[in-house]
């Protein structure tokens, strides 16, 4: 990952937590194996993808694996968003997977073009899918705050405790500022 260092290694802290922790709630039913285990794939490949460059240099076998590995997710994520109760879940896996694609095409400038800015920085990805994806993510991170505090925790100030849906919403909702920072850094 590109950018500052402290980025990266808090970014890498919180995705491996997240993605650890999916990987134990995987035991239960097969809807919910199958969309924690996306949380987890995502989570695990997130945290390897935001080592600083310096430490890892994902080049040239980084970008090719995150594309088969995330692509092979997104078109996996689709085909189950097609008449299940959890459909949304999967499509945000799909955009999630294929923005992780994305980010490794940028990492080896395939997704770059051939403009450059002030300063000599050349811009990795399209600036316009880049926002476009920040500002799904972005909307995603909001959503899922407001799940996470309701309106009434808020009025009266009292926060409830909590629970297993709480907790993965809590990862989720890390994953999603995760997506940002990395889109960010792009």
């Amino acid at each position: 990952m590109h950018g500052p260092p402290l980025v990266g290694w808090l970014l890498v802290t919180l995705c491996a937590l997240t993605g650890a922790y999916c990987l134990v709630r995987i035991r239960g039913a097969a809807e919910r194996r199958r969309a924690t285990g996306g949380d987890a794939l995502m989570g695990l490949g997130m945290a390897v993808m935001a080592v600083p460059s310096g430490v890892l240099d994902q080049r040239p076998w980084g970008p090719p694996l995150f594309g088969l590995v995330f692509g092979a997710a997104g078109l996996r994520a689709l085909l189950l968003s097609r008449g299940t109760i959890a459909q949304a879940h999967h499509l945000h896996h799909a955009v999630g997977a294929f923005a992780m694609v994305y980010m490794a095409l940028s990492m080896t400038g395939g997704a770059a073009g051939p403009a450059h800015h002030a300063g000599g920085h050349v811009p990795a990805g399209t600036p316009l899918l880049t926002g476009l994806l920040m500002v799904y993510f972005a909307v995603y991170v909001v959503r899922t705050v407001a799940r996470l505090v309701p309106a009434v925790a808020i009025a009266t100030g009292e926060l409830p405790l909590p629970g297993r849906a709480e907790l993965t919403n809590a990862c989720r909702l890390s994953m999603g500022i995760g997506m940002l920072a990395m889109l960010l850094t792009l």
